[in-house]
């Protein structure tokens, strides 16, 4: 392998703030914010939106999406065009 080509990989936590969950990994990642880890080490953190411990289809909490209400309303509202499914 080529050297000075390759990112530096790093031990890094990613956070997921809304469900108190948090994930120590390497990564690329450059981050701005630290944490201190349990065993005492200072490490980079990066704050996610979703993570598996609050994403729907994980936690089981996803519901199914009416779609056929859907399309009736969008057609009540905007009308019908193009040819007719069947």
């Amino acid at each position: 392998m080529r050297s000075g080509i390759h990112p530096v990989l790093r031990p890094v936590v990613f956070r997921d703030r809304a469900a108190g969950f948090h994930l120590l990994t390497r990564s690329t990642l450059d981050a701005q914010r630290t944490v201190e880890g349990e065993d005492g080490t200072t490490y980079p953190v990066i704050d996610v939106d979703i993570s598996s411990a609050s994403h729907p289809f994980y936690t089981g909490t996803s519901r199914v999406m009416d779609t056929a209400g859907r399309v009736e309303r969008f057609e009540r509202r905007y009308g019908r065009t193009g040819p007719v499914r069947s």
